[in-house]
């Protein structure tokens, strides 16, 4: 293979035009949907939060064809031990980590990620993947080029988190899936609010719109228990300027789904979504927790239903939400398989020696700790 036709990347500080216009054209023939790699919130993710991360980009190619792109970096550690490895990067606002790989060609793009590892002096130990769908394309072509090629692997985490995926209308999925009594107690709370003020349900049309609507979200974030924790994205000025950066280029693609709820004309919740291809990533929300007592968090996931369930070119949305999250898993029924790969590198010499030792070491660490924890 000849490395020099299509190198990995160092990213930082910026995404260039050309490499924008070619990873667009690669996001939109993807495989496995993943808004936060498609060129919008990837490029934004770059300019801003990338730092000192060390982040590249490999490109698989077939020839002169774009097939695949996955950002990587190399970790000092791999959870407790301290061990460097390559991995997918996962920014502390990246909730999926499936790379993006043409459809029809992944099996091929992952030949070649895994060759231009296998020969990349940087790369150290093994390759960790995180976030990944079991159930997804790139899971499925992992496993078969694994196998193909005899090269060790491993599943080392998975967890169920909710996701919704339903031909039901937004009204009979709320029936379906929320006890009379609770849909009689948020109506309850409806009426309520309504009772202080001009309530309104808005969704972001409007392109002008989007620098106040930003402003306002960012504020509504930390007024909250985030904002006194410092992790709000207007805690950080890299990460606010990232999620205007990410929103402003979404909405410029058409992937920008941006919900709110105004009282009077000021916001009490709000909540932002990001598309690519058929499906929808729901990347935050914030409310007015001084309006705790009538759930407001709950009724923007009630409108943010309908208005995925309104909307033909949504097909599904993951809720990008920790397992057993108490709000979601009981709104939302279907579930989504996540999962953490180690997959061993190869190379020559000393590396490939090295790159053994660090995947076997790994490996025997993890099947201890399962011997002691089934013991104790």
């Amino acid at each position: 293979m000849d490395m020099a036709s299509h190198p990995s990347l160092p990213d930082a500080p910026a995404c260039r035009e050309s490499r924008r216009a070619r990873w667009a054209e690669l996001a939109a023939e993807a495989a496995e949907s993943n808004a936060f790699y498609a060129p919008d919130m990837l490029c934004a993710a770059i300019d801003h939060l990338a730092g000192g991360a060390g982040v590249r980009v490999m490109e698989a190619r077939a020839g002169d064809l774009l097939i695949g792109l996955m950002p990587v970096t190399v970790q000092p550690r791999h959870g407790r031990l301290p061990i460097a490895n390559a991995t997918n990067w996962m920014h502390e606002h990246c909730f999926f980590g499936a790379p993006i790989i043409r459809r029809g060609h992944e099996a091929a793009a992952w030949r070649d990620f895994l060759t231009q590892l296998d020969e990349a002096d940087w790369a150290r130990g093994f390759l960790h993947l995180e976030g990944i769908d079991a159930a997804g394309a790139n899971a499925a072509a992992i496993e078969a080029v694994c196998v193909e090629q005899r090269r060790g692997w491993r599943e080392i985490h998975r967890y169920e988190r909710a996701m919704l995926r339903s031909d039901l209308s937004a009204d009979a999925y709320w029936e379906s899936q929320v006890r009379a009594k609770k849909r009689k107690e948020l109506r309850r709370l409806q009426k309520r609010l309504a009772e202080l003020g001009a309530v309104e349900t808005r969704l972001l049309a409007e392109p002008q719109a989007l620098p106040a609507w930003c402003d306002d979200f960012l504020a509504l974030e930390a007024s909250g228990w985030k904002g006194r924790e410092g992790t709000a994205l207007g805690c950080r000025p890299a990460d606010a300027a990232f999620f205007r950066a990410a929103c402003v280029a979404a909405l410029a693609a058409g992937r920008l789904h941006m919900l709110r709820i105004d009282l009077d004309g000021r916001a009490i919740a709000m909540l932002v979504n990001f598309r690519h291809g058929e499906g929808a990533f729901s990347f935050k929300i914030a409310f007015d927790e001084e309006l705790g007592r009538f759930s407001p968090g709950v009724l923007i996931e009630i409108a943010n239903l309908h208005a995925v369930q309104d909307d033909p070119a949504i097909g599904w949305m993951d809720s990008c939400a920790a397992a057993d999250h108490p709000m979601i898993d009981s709104l939302w029924a279907e579930r989504r398989t996540i999962v953490q790969y180690r997959i061993a590198l190869r190379g020559r010499g000393l590396t490939r020696l090295r790159r053994s030792a660090a995947f076997a070491f790994a490996n025997g660490v993890e099947a201890a700790a399962r011997l002691l924890k089934g013991q104790g």
